[in-house]
């Protein structure tokens, strides 16, 4: 517009060469977008020939113009910096010696074909150094560049390997890790954490999951924890998988306001890994002296019969008698329990229908003990099914329900047994033995489950203890629920769904 009024001195010597080469330069461009769209040369030969165009029509531009004082010369600075930022080597340099040339070139033939022009050499010169200048310039900035997207490169690349060690890291690690942002959302989570907290069962996008609406006993631990830092010593019971887990809590750069990482230790391995230590001694024990205790206990209790009968002939006192007797068949019942506790680990989980299986076996228990079958009650909510060994889960329902029958009251409905699913998880079904005595003294609750431990005057306090190492090697566990009226002791084990 400024050229269409008069107001610059473009086409001042030469009007028509000026009108066609800027025709010519606004084809040559077309030309060149229609070469990048369909990549027909590489980019080196597509960067020579577009600076080249340039160099040679500006030229020609300063010429109809009447040389260097127009300022067309300076709009090659702008092609010449392009050129070599973009162009990855030293052909910057090559096109700014084109360009100079063809600056001085134009500045010689100007002076020779118009009359009364005063050469302008010296900004002909500044011109050029600046061509020369801002294609080093620009060069240099490319090496630059080039380094530091190396240098990027190579940094992204080991921290890409560091992330995915870290990753592989956390994935093998024997406990859960949870990461919480400081909006109280869980953001990662490992293998391990989502199978004792059953995330898998209905996996939600990451970022979403809120750990008071899907986690509240981790939650309420955090609070806690928040509160009191000291106050992380006590173990926690999932509902999620019934694990006993001791939770730790590390925030993020100190502050927990950044977000946090909860580790979830799962008691039960650790508990496992000791027992079968402790299961490993006690074989090597039981196998070393079972032998050298049976012997001599059948030979008293032999001798005892025998002695028995003597003084049953001579109308003697058989008491005396009768007491070894006793004592040497409890004796033996301590060593065969014994010897049962290195069997737990030989488990043959199969799909039972407990109610099935709890009206055989109150049919077979309560003919083996001499027990009226109305002393129990059965209910439950659906037919169910479970994973478990069939003998062991007999010899814990016997134990349990021999002690339930000691301390009841042994009348009818003194014994109930109910069967139903948890309410936090669907897939664990629980059992519970409840009776209608006066339940098991706060202080000896602790003791209930150890070895050894018992208040029955003939028991040998191991039925409890082996009900327990049954049940966790059937991935079950058996606990004593206080607070109930009478004898409450339940049982938290796999459900299985039967294929139709």
């Amino acid at each position: 517009m400024t050229w269409r009024f008069h107001l610059t001195n473009f086409g001042s010597q030469h009007y028509e060469l000026f009108i066609y080469t800027c025709q010519s330069y606004l084809l040559f461009s077309s030309i060149t977008l229609l070469l990048i769209k369909f990549r027909y040369c590489n980019f080196n030969c597509h960067l020579i020939l577009q600076i080249i165009g340039d160099i040679v029509f500006f030229s020609i531009l300063l010429y109809a113009s009447g040389g260097l004082h127009s300022g067309l010369g300076s709009l090659l600075l702008i092609s010449l910096a392009v050129s070599g930022l973009i162009s990855q080597g030293r052909i910057g340099l090559f096109l700014a010696a084109l360009a100079t040339i063809s600056v001085l070139l134009q500045e010689t033939y100007a002076v020779l074909t118009i009359n009364s022009y005063t050469p302008q050499y010296s900004q002909a010169g500044v011109l050029c150094i600046a061509y020369f200048a801002i294609a080093w310039l620009g060069h240099e900035l490319v090496k630059r560049s080039l380094l530091s997207e190396q240098l990027a490169q190579e940094r992204g690349i080991d921290l890409a390997n560091m992330a995915e060690v870290n990753k592989l890291v956390i994935q093998d690690l024997h406990e859960g890790v949870l990461v919480i942002d400081k909006f109280g959302y869980i953001r990662q989570y490992n293998t391990y954490a989502e199978k004792l907290l059953n995330l898998a069962a209905s996996p939600p996008a990451r970022g979403t999951l809120e750990l008071s609406t899907h986690l509240p006993e981790i939650a309420s631990r955090l609070a806690n924890w928040q509160i009191n830092p000291a106050s992380n010593s006590e173990l926690l019971r999932l509902s999620h998988s019934n694990a006993v887990v001791k939770t730790r809590f590390l925030p993020i750069q100190s502050d927990p306001r950044n977000g946090l990482v909860i580790f979830l230790e799962d008691m039960g391995r650790a508990q496992a890994q000791l027992e079968q230590l402790k299961l490993a001694a006690l074989g090597r024990l039981t196998a070393n002296i079972a032998h050298e205790i049976r012997n001599p206990l059948s030979a008293i209790n032999h001798a005892a019969e025998l002695l028995q009968e003597e003084q049953f002939e001579n109308n003697a006192d058989t008491r005396l008698v009768r007491i070894i007797c006793d004592n040497a068949i409890r004796l033996n019942k301590i060593v065969h329990d014994v010897l049962q506790l290195n069997r737990r680990n030989i488990s043959k989980p199969e799909s039972i229908d407990i109610m099935e299986f709890f009206y055989k076996f109150l049919e077979g228990f309560c003919h083996t003990e001499n027990i009226d079958r109305d002393v129990f009650v059965i209910t439950s909510s659906k037919d169910l099914f479970i994973s478990f060994d069939r003998d062991h889960l007999n010899q814990v329902i016997w134990n349990l329900c021999r002690n339930a029958w000691r301390h009841c009251r042994k009348q009818a409905g003194s014994i109930h047994i109910e069967v139903t699913t948890a309410p936090t998880n669907e897939h664990n079904i629980v059992l519970d033995i409840v009776d209608d005595g006066t339940g098991v003294k706060p202080k000896q609750i602790k003791q209930l489950f150890e070895p050894f431990f018992t208040t029955a005057p003939n028991g040998t306090g191991l039925g409890l203890y082996i009900a327990r190492e049954l049940c966790e090697a059937n991935q079950a566990s058996l606990e004593y629920i206080a607070g109930s009226s009478g004898g409450h002791f339940r049982i938290i084990c796999t459900g299985y769904q039967p294929c139709l």
